[in-house]
């Protein structure tokens, strides 16, 4: 049996973290950013959900480094509450 490799992620801007190892999260949230911009979406839902607010904190030290990211917030009540954050891209050059 073959190992079929990394799975692929659908890039539609939402992503969702609960699938992924924590300590992947500092990696994953840049690449899944810039592979958004490259298709021109620049509003992105990334639900880390609320929990502890560990993951929340590690997604929003991650978003401040980047200098991609134009804003970020938490999402309203309908998108998730305080367990996803609202991030707005900025348009590639």
């Amino acid at each position: 049996m073959t190992d079929p490799g990394p799975a692929e992620l659908p890039i539609d801007g939402t992503l969702d973290l609960h699938t992924f190892d924590p300590r992947d999260v500092k990696d994953l949230v840049p690449d899944y950013l810039a592979a958004c911009r490259g298709k021109g979406i620049l509003q992105v839902r990334i639900i880390h959900g609320k929990g502890t607010g560990t993951l929340k904190k590690i997604v929003q030290s991650v978003l401040e480094k980047l200098p991609s990211v134009l804003s970020f917030r938490t999402a309203e009540e309908t998108a998730g509450g305080w367990g996803a954050t609202i991030v707005i891209l900025r348009p590639r050059e």
